[in-house]
């Protein structure tokens, strides 16, 4: 499946805002600031499952993860990462990467339905953006 017939779930452009393309994925910020939490959704069409993917993607996808983890991390300075492909309401295939604290609204909890998602403020938010995508390479 290529990547002409690939899109974002509507469910996943509506909570996030788009920083760009690593090679495979589209990184995402979750609107909710309540945690510093990227989605990377690989670009191709029809995935749900980690094994939907050929087995070279499956690397490119964990190492791009890796890579979004590094640095929420040192941008963060986070106490733990939570790292997570559910898809239980939305089967688009997507990985969740979430920076935590210690003293966050869910700890030592998962983050859905914890606490409302928190609003950014535009600032804020605006720094963490252009941070990560320097961190991640990302030309925007």
């Amino acid at each position: 499946m290529s990547e002409s017939t690939w899109f974002l779930h509507p469910q996943l452009a509506a909570d996030t805002v788009a920083l760009g393309d690593l090679a495979l994925s589209r990184v995402l910020l979750a609107k909710d600031a309540n945690y510093p939490w990227l989605i990377l959704v690989p670009r191709r069409a029809g995935l749900v499952e980690f094994i939907d993917l050929e087995e070279a993607a499956q690397g490119q996808l964990l190492g791009e993860v890796a890579a979004a983890a590094r640095a929420l991390k040192a941008i963060t300075e986070c106490d733990k990462l939570n790292i997570a492909a559910l898809g239980n309401q939305v089967s688009q295939l997507h990985v969740h990467v979430i920076a935590r604290r210690h003293s966050d609204a869910a700890w030592p909890k998962p983050v859905w339905g914890a606490a409302a998602p928190g609003v950014y403020d535009p600032a804020v938010r605006a720094k963490l953006i252009c941070t990560l995508r320097a961190e991640l390479g990302i030309v925007s």
